[in-house]
């Protein structure tokens, strides 16, 4: 069965001169209009306790257009500008949901510079693309076809801190699953091997970051010396280390890309750890390595990646003690340090750590998708006494993530 989804299919271009300065105004002007905005509901709920929705504030850009101070948003595209509204409704939603903080104010050197423009606003025809209140369709670089008679619902333009232009057009899409297989793999994430497979193999950490340390910080020793008031000295210093940040990023990305969707190709059931990240890198000892390893964007990809080919993936709870639990005779060690990569139970087995956890959390896991928790026996394998195993079971039919 056939999986339907919207997917956002990212290129790079390269603007003209004219096409540059158009969609840094625009920039701009989305930047503005979200901070003025989110000042208006601020005031309207902490002065007169009163909530702006879209709508108010939507009245509200159009008043804005009609004064002097802020004639100039009329001189772009007004969809982005009634887009980054929308987008602000989303983030006062989440945060009335509890998903999310308070909305913030976007800044004009930290704040990714980006504008949504819907199918009113852009021209798509025959592979070349003409956004509103531009001459010339914008030069891309098309690196892969996009679904056959595809046509773009949205299409996004941004630029990184390192000044590259990217276009994103989301698309519908049908995704065929992959061939059914008996195969399971269970996930035991590391520093040293970036996962460990219950299989007994190890794929060894690329540590991307770690590669271009030297080069990153003789870029930040450069642009220390820049005064803050020069200029340009002090642009081109800091998007040399933007260029070596950007290096990285996508080496990593297209690293695990790789190893996510072989993983989830090669079996039927991947199960891996709930692991938290967010707490983890409050060790500055191993605080750098964690972020290296990108084990949170690992998951993402993993799921929506299931999700899309039918497969199940299977998230254990974090305090499951697969690292000190045998799995031969089910005896958990009371202290294993960091320090010990392999050890030897009472029951005479012999273990490598990696290789004991990720073989552990897939039986673990596999009783969580057969029968739920309770299948093995009980054991007090957490400092809340709550169930072993987190029953976080995914299938095709979840949704897919925001592109």
């Amino acid at each position: 069965m056939t999986t339907h989804v919207k997917r956002a299919f990212k290129f790079r271009f390269y603007p003209d001169d004219v096409q540059a300065a158009e969609l840094s105004r625009t920039f701009g002007c989305v930047r503005k209009v979200y901070n003025l905005a989110l000042q208006a509901r601020t005031a309207a709920w902490y002065q007169r306790k009163e909530r702006v929705n879209y709508n108010a504030t939507s009245a509200l850009l159009t008043a804005w257009k009609k004064t002097e101070e802020f004639a100039y948003l009329s001189e772009v595209s007004s969809v982005p500008l009634q887009q980054c509204l929308r987008h602000l409704q989303a983030a006062f939603t989440s945060f009335f949901e509890g998903r999310a903080k308070y909305p913030r104010f976007k800044s004009r050197k930290m704040s990714r510079r980006c504008a949504e423009y819907t199918s009113s606003a852009f021209r798509y025809r025959d592979g070349r693309l003409t956004l509103a209140k531009m001459r010339e369709p914008l030069d891309i670089v098309w690196s892969r076809p996009l679904p056959e008679r595809a046509q773009p619902s949205t299409v996004t333009v941004s630029q990184d801190a390192a000044g590259r232009w990217f276009v994103s057009l989301l698309c519908d899409d049908t995704i065929a699953p992959a061939p059914v297989t008996t195969r399971t793999v269970g996930l035991d994430a590391g520093i040293t091997s970036l996962v460990t497979l219950s299989t007994g193999e190890k794929i060894t950490n690329p540590g991307h970051e770690r590669r271009d340390r030297s080069r990153l910080a003789k870029a930040q020793r450069e642009l220390s010396r820049k005064a803050p008031g020069d200029g340009t000295n002090r642009a081109k210093a800091r998007r040399k280390v933007a260029k070596v940040h950007a290096r990285i990023a996508d080496r990593r990305r297209d690293f695990l890309h790789k190893l996510s969707t072989r993983l989830v190709r090669e079996n039927q059931t991947v199960v891996i750890e709930d692991l938290s990240v967010r707490n983890m890198v409050k060790n500055h000892t191993l605080a750098r390595a964690v972020s290296d390893a990108a084990w949170r964007e690992l998951r993402t990809m993993l799921e929506y990646k299931c999700a899309w080919y039918g497969r199940e993936l299977v998230v254990i709870d974090r305090w499951f003690p697969s690292s000190k639990l045998c799995g031969n005779c089910g005896t958990i060690r009371a202290k294993l340090p960091l320090s010990v990569r392999e050890w030897t139970c009472e029951c005479g087995t012999v273990h490598d750590r990696d290789v004991n956890a990720a073989k552990n959390v897939l039986a673990a896991g596999l009783a969580v998708a057969a029968c739920g928790d309770g299948v093995r026996p009980q054991r007090e394998s957490s400092r809340t006494g709550q169930s072993s195993m987190k029953q976080e079971l995914q299938r095709a039919t979840a949704g897919t993530p925001r592109p």
